[in-house]
């Protein structure tokens, strides 16, 4: 009978193992990052106000970098794009996420020291 509890629990720990790990998401990714900010490169060139698109990305980029390595990736990510656009109004980038609503803990700027982000 012990046996037959263990097999029940043994069979529902593995149902649990594979209806979760499909959601098990992957670490953040400079790919990733490139999407989310995309639509906000007019913004950033000097347009006059960030598009709903560009907050969404703004947004969904905040959700996606939870943990303390994607927030580094992610401030990485952003670091190398901001050096990389020529005519990025560094002011413009600097406040884009409070533009958008949100805040994240460094700034959009290719002086940002992401070492430091948590």
């Amino acid at each position: 009978m012990a046996s037959s509890a263990f097999l029940k629990l043994a069979c529902a720990v593995l149902m649990c193992m594979v209806v979760i790990a499909p959601h098990a998401e992957a670490a953040l990714t400079c790919s990733t990052v490139t999407k989310d900010i995309a639509q906000c490169i007019s913004y950033l060139k000097g347009g006059d106000s960030p598009s709903d698109a560009c907050c969404s990305g703004v947004k969904t980029l905040k959700s996606l970098a939870s943990t303390p390595e994607d927030k580094k990736t992610a401030c990485n990510c952003l670091k190398t794009a901001a050096a990389s656009v020529s005519g990025l109004d560094a002011t413009k980038a600097a406040a884009l996420p409070g533009k958008c609503g949100v805040s994240i803990p460094y700034s959009i700027s290719p002086q940002t020291d992401c070492s430091k982000v948590n």
